[in-house]
């Protein structure tokens, strides 16, 4: 894992409440979050693939901002490879997969990068941070690991409009 965050404990950027919550309380729970339970340490689920690039934890994470697939049509075409170089950084660089809600959608912690300590939900839809702290965003929320499991645990919708 990246060198310890040098932020005040508990901001965004920090790792510990993640930290703290696998070396003191338990690594992986089948209750959730998320709905098929929080896997260990550096663990992938098993619908993950075995075909998949490999995960580089030390590259950043591409994104600092959601990004819909559909919606990033600048009006240029891009080719399917194309259209997977850009896709493939934002499930495999700078993130740990923290778990699965099933039909391929995957929480990832951010480890490297502007977004450390943001968890984002990424699926084949597109890429979406939890916890903007903006009621008109996708996912509003408390940032971080320890913001979004106190979400789940408080049973909240993930989705502003739900």
């Amino acid at each position: 894992m990246p060198a310890v965050s040098r932020s005040t404990p508990g901001a965004l950027g920090d790792l510990s409440p993640y930290r703290t919550f696998v070396a003191e309380i338990c690594d992986g729970l089948r209750a959730g979050p998320p709905h098929y339970g929080l896997l260990p340490f550096a663990k992938t689920p098993s619908d993950w693939g075995s075909d998949r690039p490999e995960r580089l934890l030390a590259e950043p994470f591409p994104l600092t901002e959601a990004w819909l697939w559909e919606a990033d049509d600048d009006g240029t075409a891009l080719s399917e490879q194309e259209f997977d170089d850009r896709v493939e950084p934002v499930f495999n660089h700078g993130s740990l997969v923290l778990g699965t809600d099933g039909c391929g959608m995957y929480w990832h912690l951010i480890v490297t990068g502007p977004q450390r300590g943001h968890v984002w939900l990424i699926d084949e839809n597109g890429a979406i941070p939890f916890g903007t702290r903006s009621d008109a965003s996708l996912m509003p929320g408390v940032p971080g690991f320890a913001g979004w499991a106190t979400h789940w645990a408080q049973d909240r919708s993930w989705f502003a409009d739900d």
